[in-house]
């Protein structure tokens, strides 16, 4: 269990995020065209998951944004955009915003929260996702892990994308 905070006030997630050097976890999320999505897919690319808690939120929106922006500059290196919304609320955001560097993956039928330690057990939040940042390498091995300790807080994109 990790325990963060919102707006100061503590909370604890299902667990912690994978170490550093080991096999990420497989995962299954549902894109917005509702086709599924899996690490698999992404074998041979880098991938950067961007977790979130709800993109109707200012900074999990920014987070989106951001990295959409970034995306377009990163060889080899796909972002992967994931959180507890519906695929039809991610649809949304991503038409109005012009989104199309970063794909969006939502986690509503799986249990992608608990693999990856992420998932909201106490507070306001239960049952969304943390924000974090997980990198995975060609391999799908895990470089790098943030999970931001005050969720009002952005992530540190620019660590996030140095180990690439």
């Amino acid at each position: 269990m990790t325990t963060v905070t919102l707006k100061g006030n503590t909370f604890e997630t299902v667990g912690t995020l994978p170490a550093i050097g080991t096999k990420a976890p497989d995962f299954k999320l549902v894109k917005t065209d509702l086709s599924e999505v899996s690490l698999a897919d992404y074998a041979g690319s880098k991938l950067i998951l961007n977790i979130f808690p709800s993109v109707d939120t200012a900074v999990c929106a920014t987070s989106v944004r951001t990295f959409n922006k970034k995306a377009s500059e990163l060889e080899n290196t796909k972002v992967l955009c994931v959180s507890a919304d519906l695929p039809f609320a991610l649809a949304r955001f991503c038409g109005a915003e012009g989104i199309e560097n970063v794909t969006t993956g939502s986690s509503f039928r799986s249990d992608f929260g608990g693999n990856y330690g992420v998932a909201f057990t106490t507070g306001p939040l239960t049952g969304l996702l943390s924000r974090s940042l997980v990198v995975i390498n060609e391999a799908g091995e895990v470089i790098f892990t943030e999970q931001v300790a005050e969720t009002t807080e952005e992530p540190n994109y620019e660590a996030a994308i140095a180990v690439l």
